[in-house]
């Protein structure tokens, strides 16, 4: 598979703020309408899934998620056709619906179509939780998000809707936290998706101590920027972090790769207590990054069909994304990876539409 590289580099961001990449709530603005006259229409269903992964999560998240289906021209028209699933893992502090606007769905596929790409069942879970994402991880505080995308989301479309129900035919992609969950989720359940597609990844290297203190850094941060909770979205009075927007980002990811059934009511420890930096949950925080996590992945790795990489040059994620890009070459896992002109959202749904959904329609089988 060919490699990608551009010379341009970015510095590396400090602090977890900037590495989780946070997206605000105003920043997923509707795409604009586009002529969409004479192209044949697919359809978007809004369904619920349960997940048996995310009962008893100690957030108390409802473990019947909202999920979003993209239904191609073809589905409605010729009844006994299957086709190819690509799951799409949207970002931290919106959910799914978010990102249907943001992507320009359904319009942005039914153009891809127009324009060649194969038809495809698209969907979109909604990760948000009590701390505005999940981080796609495996926690008894937040649940079983690994299981849920992998097992229980899977099993339940191809049991509801046309698929072609196996791995060559399924792909897995996602944005900011959900390239996060695209890499985490891809390294371990390689039986499940085929082909990878991870856009401009937050936390491929999740460390406290960068950058001083994480937490109280988090807190100002969430202040002077003004991080907002979507509409309709309620955090809990009395948990940590429940500010809403980025003042939830600490407590998300604690929540996620820190989780402490012993400690209510948030039930998580953070990394710096007394502003002491603490070794051992630091190091849990280590332990849950790609770029620490790749090394133990190869064989995972080198069985998907194809992997793809991408990052904005004035993206502050664009270091680590390099990093990741240069960890897959040195483990000789084959990968495509390009750094573009952008920031970490303002291509994003072009590259959706020209980039991503090609991808897919080239690399799963029909």
């Amino acid at each position: 598979m060919l490699e990608l590289r551009s010379s341009v580099t970015t510095a590396r961001a400090a602090g977890l703020i900037p590495v989780l990449s946070l997206v605000t709530a105003g920043a997923l603005v509707a795409q604009p309408a586009d002529d969409t006259a004479g192209l044949r229409q697919g359809t978007l269903e809004r369904i619920k899934v349960h997940g048996p992964s995310l009962e008893g999560n100690l957030e108390g998240d409802d473990p019947t998620r909202d999920v979003v289906v993209y239904l191609p021209p073809s589905y409605a028209e010729e009844p006994e056709r299957r086709f190819p699933v690509v799951y799409f893992l949207h970002g931290y502090t919106v959910g799914a619906e978010a990102y249907v606007r943001f992507l320009g769905l359904p319009e942005v596929a039914d153009r891809a179509i127009g324009n060649g790409a194969r038809e495809m069942i698209v969907v979109l879970p909604d990760a948000f939780t009590v701390y505005s994402g999940s981080m796609y991880s495996n926690s008894p505080t937040t649940g079983d998000w690994e299981g849920y995308v992998a097992h229980d989301l899977v099993t339940y479309i191809d049991e509801r809707y046309r698929t072609i129900a196996n791995r060559e035919s399924r792909g897995l992609a996602g944005h900011s936290m959900g390239g996060y969950g695209t890499m985490r989720i891809g390294m371990k359940h390689p039986e499940t998706f085929s082909s990878l597609y991870a856009m401009s990844s937050c936390c491929l290297m999740n460390d406290p101590a960068r950058g001083g203190d994480a937490v109280l850094r988090a807190r100002e941060r969430a202040n002077a920027e003004g991080g907002e909770q979507p509409a309709g979205r309620e955090v809990p009075a009395g948990r940590a972090g429940a500010g809403g927007g980025f003042a939830n980002a600490l407590s998300a990811q604690a929540a996620a790769w820190a989780p402490n059934p012993d400690n209510p009511p948030q039930y998580f420890d953070l990394p710096f207590k007394d502003g002491e930096l603490q070794p051992l949950i630091a190091a849990k925080w280590l332990a849950n990054s790609p770029l620490v996590m790749v090394d133990q992945y190869v064989p995972s790795l080198k069985r998907y069909r194809a992997i793809s990489l991408d990052v904005g040059n004035a993206d502050p994620l664009g270091a680590d994304n390099v990093n990741l890009d240069a960890a897959l070459t040195r483990l000789r896992v084959e990968h495509a990876f390009e750094q573009y002109e952008g920031d970490h959202m303002n291509r994003v749904a072009g590259r959706f539409e020209a980039n991503v959904l090609p991808f897919f329609s080239r690399e799963l089988e029909n």
